[in-house]
């Protein structure tokens, strides 16, 4: 038995397939440290899976991080995360989870505002984190693949990812 409800989120606006994704700059952190890195800066090194997710410790981010740590994507090409936890929190989410990815710190949530992904939190006044969404990108930031939560909570089909990737790469 479920001991939460699932919820419907509203239709949205999102960055899809043939998109030129938004280029940001954020801290990147790993479990020793963090630097401000851009988008642009991990696709022209090539193709990126750019994976959002709730913050850091909500049970839908560890699950999520469990199963990309497990299906070694990053072995293909370069896997990062964005949620609105700090760079602190990452720091202990990358070596809790003991991932080799790095994640995007953005608080104020304006990456996934841009991404058309936003997310109000219930109860919570002008807070909001990215819904769940995982983008594939090719080295000039276009989209080949996207997946948006529609739900919560809502899981990627990592297979459908997975094939997307050997498409990809």
């Amino acid at each position: 038995m479920v001991d939460f409800d699932v919820v419907d989120l509203p239709e949205t606006d999102h960055v899809d397939v043939g998109d030129t994704a938004p280029d940001f700059t954020r801290p990147l952190v790993n479990d020793e440290y963090w630097e401000d890195v851009s988008l642009s800066d991990l696709t022209a090194e090539g193709p990126v899976c750019l994976v959002f997710y709730p913050m850091d410790g909500a049970f839908p981010a560890t699950y999520i991080w469990n199963e990309l740590r497990d299906r070694a994507w990053g072995d293909r090409l370069t896997v990062v995360g964005v949620s609105i936890s700090t760079p602190y929190e990452h720091k202990t989410f990358v070596d809790e989870r003991e991932m080799d990815y790095q994640l995007f710190s953005d608080p104020a949530n304006g990456v996934g505002t841009a991404y058309g992904i936003e997310n109000p939190l219930d109860g919570m006044t002008g807070v909001e984190e990215p819904r769940p969404a995982v983008f594939l990108l090719d080295g000039d930031c276009m989209v080949t693949y996207a997946w948006v939560a529609s739900e919560w909570p809502d899981f990627p089909d990592y297979d459908a990812v997975e094939d997307a990737i050997e498409a990809l790469v």
